[in-house]
């Protein structure tokens, strides 16, 4: 009588022990797949619900919606069961079923409509909090020093703020609430099929812990595939922005296969991943179904021996109706079961997202206000008391450094590549912290005046200048509104700007495509230098502005140079030397330190290093 049931023992046995020899196999090898983190479960849950407590009234209100859902789903059963019973009768009223077929189609209906509002409440407020969490990432990348920032590949940053955050936001609009309705389905079939026949309830029950254990193994399996998805996800996203960027280099040395074969190497990495995330959903479900369908035969051999022989089970009499309504209920309490197997797949996801946007969040800025800094006014006297400063570990690239720019002055570097020109120059705007000395600001410890305070009185006009997508105007004012046309354009007349802007067809409203490829290296010079005036910066920094500018370019920056040193403290870094004869100081650096420093003659009059360095350049503009 029971060998069916001895079978689905034996079969169950086996794939457990399987399962069982498989997970002990793999489970100390977690340190081969490079995670990134080793957060817990319930530590992604409990920081990923902080972002809902906002929300706390939208998902009080989706619970109460889907408990009218809940109670519908269970309530469906239950009327086709009084259905059943109702046409077994003899010469049954027609009238009873048409009432009871309008009560399923009623509840059928309320059923739908609450799914609808709760399906809308939770992707409004799901949308809201990954917008919160986008825009903590967007801050956070912002505070990092420029030595974190140069560690993490833009792409691997885009893919944090972008695609991580599309899987988060699946915990809040599909997961969270749905393990809910689905545990509490679970939940009231359970006591529904214990009202209608406890011991077959209790048969159906047996397979439970297979599925506890089938889950527990399964998710092992699905952390690691999804990490790896992650992971290749990541690489590729880094290599398309760092090729795209520099895709004129790759054509211009003909490099396009050489290229075409790293992409297809990282897209076959990342095909291989998404394989094997979709081997392993494509056993865990299938295992689910499985239990459903031993349960199903399991049942039906037993209660249909019990109802045709007319033999008790367990001391209880089975009827037909009894085999339809727990049919109907098996199969609605295995439904919850899968999907959550759905769920399971999802939140593995979510929680290989979790981890890598947690990574970013949890990165303290090693350039940050120290505690007491304060906001001042700059008036622009610096001053360097023997200042050391490294990148990497025992590579100096700034040694024992002093020197003092009075406010007003203007002061140059020079020297070779590699000297500490541009070094210099990082550290007064603290994109960098020194290791040893001291670098004041009007006499105070740069690290006492607070990091906005500081950066928002030294403009920085550099070599290679950066404009941002959108217009002229927009590149100018970086989106501060307080700043008026008429102070755009006048600092564009100032620094010669006006010259090539009068020309445009829409003026500051011109477009400026990506990077501000529609305008010319010295355009974009001067346009950086109407940025730097019209936010009335107190220290100006000049990196190699003046390099690889053609000369009619160069004329008009010349022009606008000698304006902007009556502005304030400038500080200039060139190589030809030239253009640097009118400083109050100039400083040769050479290997991180200073040889020499003073004005253009005092320094000739030596007849040392920056000496040797003029005439060269002398001699070569005579044979030019």
């Amino acid at each position: 009588m029971f060998s069916p049931l001895i079978i689905i023992a034996a079969v169950l046995g086996t794939i457990a022990s399987l399962m069982i020899l498989g997970f002990a196999l793999i489970k100390d090898k977690k340190e081969a797949f490079g995670f990134e983190r080793k957060m817990g479960d319930f530590e992604i849950m409990r920081r990923l619900l902080k972002y809902a407590k906002g929300y706390y009234k939208n998902f009080l209100l989706v619970l109460l919606v889907m408990a009218f859902t809940i109670a519908a789903d269970i309530l469906l059963p239950l009327i086709i069961g009084s259905i059943t019973d109702v046409l077994g009768e003899p010469g049954f009223a027609y009238k009873k079923v048409l009432l009871r077929t309008l009560a399923y189609v009623g509840v059928l209906i309320v059923s739908l409509v609450c799914t609808y509002v709760q399906a809308v409440i939770l992707q409004r407020t799901g949308q809201q909090i990954i917008s919160q969490l986008r825009k903590e990432l967007f801050v956070k990348i912002h505070s990092l020093s420029h030595e974190q920032i140069n560690k993490i590949p833009v792409g691997t940053m885009v893919t944090r703020v972008c695609n991580d955050t599309n899987s988060v936001s699946m915990m809040f609009t599909a997961i969270l609430v749905n393990l809910i309705k689905n545990a509490f389905l679970i939940l009231g079939y359970t006591v529904a099929m214990f009202a209608v026949n406890v011991k077959l309830t209790l048969l159906v029950l047996c397979f439970v812990p297979f599925i506890v254990l089938f889950t527990v193994i399964f998710r092992k399996f699905s952390r690691r595939a999804f990490r790896r998805v992650k992971n290749a996800t990541t690489d590729i996203n880094t290599f398309l922005s760092e090729n795209l960027s520099g895709i004129k280099v790759t054509q211009a040395f003909n490099q396009e296969e050489t290229k075409k074969a790293q992409f297809a190497r990282r897209n076959k990495a990342l095909l291989t991943a998404q394989n094997r995330e979709i081997v392993v959903f494509a056993l865990f479900r299938p295992s689910v179904y499985m239990l459903y369908m031993f349960s199903i035969i399991a049942m039906f051999y037993i209660a249909g021996t019990s109802a045709i022989s007319g033999v008790s089970f367990a001391g209880q009499v089975i009827t037909y109706t009894t085999i339809v309504v727990f049919y109907q209920y098996i199969g609605s309490f295995f439904t919850p079961i899968q999907n959550l197997a759905d769920q399971f797949n999802r939140m593995q996801s979510a929680f290989a997202s979790s981890e890598k946007i947690f990574s970013i969040l949890d990165m303290v800025p090693t350039v940050q206000d120290e505690e007491g800094a304060e906001d001042i006014e700059i008036k622009g006297k610096i001053e360097f008391r023997h200042v050391w400063f490294r990148y990497v570990e025992d590579k100096w690239v700034l040694k024992d450094v002093s020197f003092v720019v009075e406010a007003g002055q203007t002061a140059a570097f020079v020297g070779s590549t590699g000297s500490g020109k541009t070094t210099i120059m990082a550290l007064i705007c603290r994109n960098y912290d020194i290791q040893q000395g001291q670098i004041l600001i009007d006499d105070r410890d740069i690290k006492t005046i607070k990091i906005d305070c500081l950066r928002r009185a030294i403009g920085q006009m550099l070599q290679d200048v950066f404009l941002f997508a959108g217009t002229i105007r927009s590149n100018i004012v970086l989106r501060d509104d307080s700043i008026t046309d008429e102070e755009v354009l006048d600092a564009c007349r100032y620094v010669n700007a006006d010259h090539f802007i009068d020309k445009l067809d829409k003026g500051l409203d011109e477009e400026v495509r990506e990077r501000g490829n529609n305008f010319s290296a010295g355009q974009r010079q001067l346009l950086s230098f109407a940025r730097t005036i019209v936010h009335h910066p107190t220290v100006m920094i000049l990196d190699e502005a003046t390099a690889n500018i053609d000369t009619e370019t160069e004329l008009l920056i010349q022009d606008s140079l000698e304006k902007m040193m009556n502005i304030g403290t400038m500080l200039i870094v060139a190589h030809r030397l030239s253009t640097i004869q009118h400083c109050d100081n100039i400083i040769v650096l050479e290997k991180g330190e200073i040889k020499e420093q003073g004005n253009h003659q005092q320094l000739l009059a030596q007849k040392g290093r920056y000496y040797t360095l003029y005439q060269l350049q002398y001699r070569k503009q005579q044979l030019q």
